[in-house]
């Protein structure tokens, strides 16, 4: 398979050749599953182990290779393993905090160009969500379409209702409506994805995300789970994989996410949220934390009702989070880096 077909363009084999060197192949990681890899690239498809040097210099669990990345390898036993030597700057990224306590980020996938985040119209539609799963797309640099999924479940007077309710929320990214039944709007994605060019599916588990790329390979090639009496799918999805479609275009499929944790990702907040950005910029202070200071534009606005309270309460909320957990990042980070001094130290004086 050509690396072109892989979505490697000019720009990216230009920077792959100058890490890379003569002596590595370059190669995308199609699937990453409890630290074991899988790339792939013009020499084939190989389970792939990181080297000792990869893993010594890595600061970080965000540094190593996750599905998207492309990487410099070397395949050894003729072709059928491989090791990882290094990873190509990424274009875009999907990261998140880490689960739990730990105040760290945790790269799910990079180099995507388009994220398909997936909402049901019956049991899984939240706003809250959607607006979570936006900030990360934008903080990643990513265009964002969002895929109303099982509408064959409601009444079309409560599909456009819901899409009014999306539209209130500052989004302008394209709204395609699917029934993993029927088979609308199914054409509609396969349409907008183009060879060449990286999706991925984004969504809580049983939104119809398996069936929604079944259809698209035309098969049932992905195990499905029952579904229940609400509607509601059952979890199939155990690992991060990226799929070729027929038609060129390259998917990347996910386990849904529990916890989507804001962490470094004031940029994104401020695209997710355009719509109260650009109200700020009339506020008399630049510093407005549009709570009670005088002359809040985006106050004003919510007076007007021109925008929605809990809207609102949500960019503010998001923004609290992300601020906090980039505190904690930093000062732990700044530990680190203070105790690593002190063993360069006891260890210089003690020999």
């Amino acid at each position: 398979m050509k690396l072109s077909e892989l979505g490697l363009d000019r720009g990216l084999a230009d920077t792959a050749g100058e890490l890379c060197g003569p002596d590595l192949s370059v190669a995308r990681v199609t699937a990453v599953d409890r630290g074991r890899y899988l790339i792939r690239g013009e020499d084939g498809e190989a389970p792939a182990e990181l080297t000792g040097r990869f893993l010594h210099l890595a600061e970080s669990s965000a540094e190593l290779p996750c599905v998207g990345d492309w990487v410099c390898a070397q395949y050894r036993d003729a072709g059928t393993q491989a090791s990882i030597h290094q990873v190509l700057p990424r274009r875009s990224f999907l990261r998140r905090k880490a689960a739990g306590r730990e105040v760290e980020f945790q790269m799910i996938a990079a180099n995507i160009d388009v994220a398909l985040v997936v909402q049901a119209c019956h049991f899984d539609f939240n706003p809250r969500r959607l607006e979570r799963y936006l900030v990360m797309v934008r903080d990643g640099h990513i265009e964002p379409v969002v895929l109303l999924t099982k509408t064959d479940l409601v009444a079309p007077e409560e599909l456009e209702r819901l899409i009014d309710r999306i539209r209130r929320l500052g989004v302008a990214a394209r709204i395609v409506c699917i029934s993993n039944v029927t088979g609308a709007g199914v054409e509609e994605v396969r349409a907008l994805m183009a060879a060449g060019r990286t999706y991925c599916l984004l969504g809580s588990s049983g939104v119809g995300k398996t069936t929604l790329i079944n259809r698209l390979l035309g098969d049932d090639a992905l195990e499905t789970g029952a579904v229940s009496h609400t509607g509601e799918g059952r979890h199939t999805t155990t690992r991060r994989q990226l799929i070729v479609l027929d038609q060129g275009a390259l998917l990347i499929d996910m386990p849904g996410m529990r916890e989507l944790g804001m962490l470094g990702a004031g940029e994104g907040i401020e695209e997710a949220f355009a719509d109260i950005a650009e109200l700020a910029q009339g506020c008399r202070y630049p510093d407005c934390r549009h709570d009670r200071e005088p002359g809040c534009a985006v106050r004003a606005a919510v007076e007007r009702q021109e925008l929605a309270e809990e809207h609102l309460e949500s960019y503010l909320k998001l923004r609290k989070e992300s601020e906090f957990h980039d505190q904690s990042y930093a000062d732990r980070r700044k530990k680190d880096r203070e105790f690593g001094r002190f063993l360069h130290h006891y260890k210089k004086h003690r020999d």
